[in-house]
């Protein structure tokens, strides 16, 4: 199958993979960026200068008309990937909520103003996982969560709410246009240059020593490839309006990822990875001086288990091992010179 296909955040982790897979199956793909000038031609190196025809880059941004009707025009399948996303938490949440909302609303209304069929949002786990005082638990694609909860973070709500107001928006004008979407969990692997997503900055911060001791905390792994893929499966298979699919491996606490990264990297390369988890106390103490640990201090203990087996089965999705993403993902952060061994 091939078409056009209008994937938003062109310079995202996600965005820039599922580019390259579709790219590589015969789709022609428009994409947005913030600043064209800076990012276009980046852009056409990274895939090898497509033709043209075959690949676009429009400047669009979440809070703005401009630019989205000419980045639509035709696109039968769109795949909206960009949202705000920082390491540090923002002073307002609503500096993450409200641009997640209406970013996602604004490119559905300019994909039904051009006739586009096929609607893959990518929203998060962070729209299932949370809002539960369960130290463990499992959850699947008909869990939601409860933004209400004291563990309901900026960017928990962000995806949440930004899910929840695409899927209104479709049920109350989406006639005629399926609506997917695609909920990864921390989505790891290799990045293709210095500039990549927060994701990834758990591993770059177990590697560069800035976590002397790793936090009882943890998350579901995946592979950006294995994300991007199931996007792909997503625009191309039949018959798929309303459906939500969780991409996600195997929940590991940090410690394990610390010790994955010991068994597969050089000593060299390894010394100042963690070995001790940090007690709780002394999260809870630095947590009274930063609030990137204040926000996320109400997950210390917490084993949230993620059961993908309805990608398994309705698209045959798989996911590769959760450590070839860990240590992919780390090399490629040395590669590129993020961490220094």
């Amino acid at each position: 199958m091939a078409g056009t296909v209008l994937v938003t955040g062109g310079t995202g982790y996600i965005a820039g993979e599922l580019i390259r897979q579709l790219l590589s199956r015969s789709w022609n793909v428009h994409t947005t960026v913030r600043d064209l000038s800076r990012s276009e031609e980046a852009l056409r190196q990274r895939f090898g200068n497509p033709a043209p025809d075959r690949f676009r880059v429009f400047q669009a941004e979440l809070m703005s008309d401009d630019g989205w009707a000419e980045a639509n025009a035709g696109c039968t399948h769109v795949a909206h990937v960009a949202s705000p996303l920082s390491v540090a938490p923002p002073k307002d949440e609503n500096e993450m909520i409200v641009p997640a909302r209406e970013g996602t609303l604004r490119a559905l209304r300019f994909a039904k103003a051009a006739g586009v069929t096929r609607f893959v949002q990518t929203s998060s786990m962070a729209a299932v996982a949370y809002g539960r005082s369960d130290k463990e638990y499992t959850v699947d694609e008909s869990n939601w969560t409860n933004v209400d909860h004291r563990d309901a973070y900026p960017y928990v709500k962000s995806k949440t709410i930004a899910e929840r107001a695409a899927r209104d928006w479709i049920a109350e004008h989406g006639a005629g246009m399926e609506f997917v979407s695609v909920n990864p969990s921390m989505v790891l692997g290799p990045v293709d240059s210095g500039d990549f997503s927060a994701s990834v900055v758990v591993v770059k911060q177990l590697l560069n020593g800035s976590i002397p001791m790793a936090p009882d905390l943890g998350f579901a792994v995946v592979d950006t490839r294995d994300v991007a893929d199931l996007h792909v499966k997503c625009l191309e298979e039949p018959g798929l309006a309303g459906e939500r699919f969780l991409a996600s491996g195997r929940f590991m606490k940090m410690i394990e990822v610390g010790q994955v990264l010991r068994d597969a990297l050089p000593a060299s390369h390894t010394r100042k990875v963690p070995t001790r988890v940090m007690p709780n106390w002394m999260v809870k103490l630095l947590s009274l001086f930063n609030p990137g640990i204040r926000s996320i201090k109400s997950e210390l203990g917490k084993t949230r288990n993620a059961d993908a087996g309805h990608a398994h089965v309705r698209l045959g999705w798989k996911t590769r091992q959760e450590e070839e993403s860990i240590v992919d993902c780390a090399r490629s952060l040395i590669e590129h010179g993020v961490v220094k061994v």
